[in-house]
């Protein structure tokens, strides 16, 4: 059999590592992590244990990437473009000249260049029907690679959370498959599962045993609008004089989840990068009329509190780790997505 130790990865626009994280938990070795944000530095090589290479993936070459496999048996090109333009969150916003549409080019560049013997690449639903990610899989293809994509569900895979990626697995002389979900609805982890035993706080109060479990101080208007707030509701629970102006008109009225109180029973609504702000999303927790900590928030995105987001000698700068956590890709996708490289490995030994 197959030992897992055999396949190695390099995380293209790797984040704080989550992805990673997952293909390890799955079993991959990680050989390296490039981004090039500073924020993402310190928690990817503590944490992974792992080379970090600041770069835009637009200024690596193949022979960067081989110099850092070496002699790695099996090798695995892992990332996640920036998914701003193709994000739901855009709202039908013209995105075409925006820096982030040609990095899923350098992506199929830097396959081009190296053939590794598998691709994975991860990234909101609504890229699939653009011109870049029908280029970038028929690159693939054309190198004759088996490539094979859908949307995942979040907690299918033990995710507390309702968020849904769409994950490319590719082989090169290897057939592999996509994963199938773990779980039912009636087994789901849910908001209660992730964070029901951290200490309870208040708008302002922070847990003196851990820096991430700190809740913002909110405005007195504000903590009124999360008082009337009742779970899984919307701001029309809200007396009429906590109204924002923006919520009375007929645009504002289509943003129903907005101040809105999560649910103990269900997985959390999809984590962005402001989840820390009640003002944009539905990030009130459950019972307490506060927004999500960053503790809170980065266990809804799967990490373990062992993690570390941040250099314990600077400052927590909620705005910096909410986007490292925001942003990272839940690494249960990437556990799955470990499991099916290591069975068409094991698979093709075996036949």
């Amino acid at each position: 059999m197959l030992g897992k130790s055999r396949v190695e990865a390099i995380d293209l626009f790797c984040g704080t590592g989550g992805l990673s994280l997952g293909l390890k938990q799955g079993g991959i070795n990680i050989i390296a992590g490039i981004d090039n944000a500073d924020a993402c530095e310190y928690p990817y090589k503590y944490n992974l244990k792992a080379k970090f290479i600041k770069a835009s993936v637009a200024d690596i070459t193949g022979a960067d990437l081989n110099q850092l496999w070496n002699q790695s048996e099996i090798r695995l090109l892992a990332g996640c473009a920036p998914c701003q333009p193709f994000s739901s969150q855009r709202r039908g916003a013209d995105t075409r000249n925006e820096k982030a549409w040609p990095l899923l080019k350098e992506f199929g560049r830097l396959v081009d260049e190296t053939h590794p013997e598998f691709v994975t690449m991860e990234n909101v639903p609504n890229i699939s029907s653009s011109i870049v990610f029908n280029n970038f899989v028929n690159t693939l293809k054309s190198l004759g690679y088996t490539v094979k994509y859908t949307v995942l569900y979040g907690p299918d895979y033990g995710l507390p959370q309702k968020r849904k990626r769409l994950v490319l697995l590719a082989g090169l002389g290897y057939e592999v498959q996509l994963p199938k979900p773990k779980y039912e609805k009636n087994n789901y982890h849910t908001v209660y599962d992730a964070i029901h035993d951290l200490p309870s706080l208040a708008s302002g109060e922070r847990d003196p045993n851990d820096p991430l479990h700190a809740a913002r101080n909110l405005t007195p208007l504000n903590l009124k609008r999360l008082r009337a707030s009742r779970p899984g509701g919307t701001w029309l629970d809200w007396p009429e004089e906590l109204r924002l102006n923006c919520q009375k008109t007929e645009k504002g009225k289509t943003f129903k989840s907005f101040y809105g109180r999560m649910r103990w029973d269900e997985p959390s609504p999809t984590i962005t990068t402001q989840f820390y702000n009640p003002g944009a999303g539905r990030f009130t927790h459950p019972e307490q009329d506060r927004s999500l900590t960053l503790r809170e928030a980065s266990r809804l995105q799967g990490f373990p509190d062992s993690y570390i987001f941040n250099d314990p000698n600077k400052p927590i700068v909620v705005s910096t780790i909410g986007k490292l956590i925001g942003n990272a890709v839940p690494p249960v996708f990437g556990d799955a997505i470990a499991h099916e490289i290591i069975k068409a490995l094991n698979s093709k030994e075996n036949n």
